[in-house]
């Protein structure tokens, strides 16, 4: 998975290894890309791979929601498309227009994975949560956070996820324990964000 910033200037790499067919194996590049840098690095591994069939690319995605296990494989949840819906303090806040969940494991390694009719069934009750409807995210500012604390304390980083407000916290725990950081996922707040205009005469 590759990662950009806004300015398109950093590019970083995360590795899932879609080999393993039940545990969840992530390892984040340290290194900090160009673009050219980039394009160069997935080239070498597109040809270096040519026997398996190179790289493929699956989808683009805004932030990842989380990683999620029931009896079978892991699957990550991804945003897909997401909309503007306000701006607090300055910082963007957005909505999620579409999801994806994609199985970590490979179609190789899953066609030989037996996938019991619970596991399907797990898949469609989660499938029944909405993410399109009443949730809400910010890459910059925290929205999980009350005004007042955003503006006295400026707490950052893995602590903003430990909250009863961040409807994913567990669905990242995972990946944010493994890497130390939460750059590649998003916090989810569930709940009615509506911005407004106020004119006083």
């Amino acid at each position: 998975m590759v990662g950009r910033d806004k300015g398109r200037t950093l590019w970083r790499v995360l590795k899932i290894d879609r080999l393993e067919p039940f545990d969840l194996n992530i390892l984040e590049d340290s290194a900090m890309y160009s673009e050219n840098e980039c394009n160069d690095l997935l080239k070498r591994i597109h040809e270096g791979n040519m026997s398996t069939g190179g790289l493929k690319f699956v989808t683009s995605c805004y932030g990842i929601v989380g990683f999620v296990k029931f009896l079978g494989p892991y699957y990550m949840m991804l945003i897909t498309k997401r909309r503007l819906i306000g701006s607090m303090c300055g910082y963007n806040v957005y909505a999620i227009t579409k999801s994806a969940m994609i199985a970590v494991p490979n179609s190789t390694v899953r066609s030989n994975m037996t996938i019991s009719k619970n596991e399907n069934r797990y898949k469609r009750l989660l499938c029944t949560v909405d993410l399109t409807k009443d949730f809400f995210f910010s890459y910059s500012y925290p929205v999980m956070r009350t005004l007042q604390k955003n503006l006295c304390d400026s707490q950052t980083g893995q602590v903003l996820y430990e909250t009863m407000f961040v409807w994913n916290e567990f669905l990242t725990r995972g990946i944010r324990n493994r890497l130390k950081n939460n750059v590649w996922t998003v916090a989810l707040v569930y709940g009615f964000f509506k911005q407004v205009c106020v004119i006083s005469k």
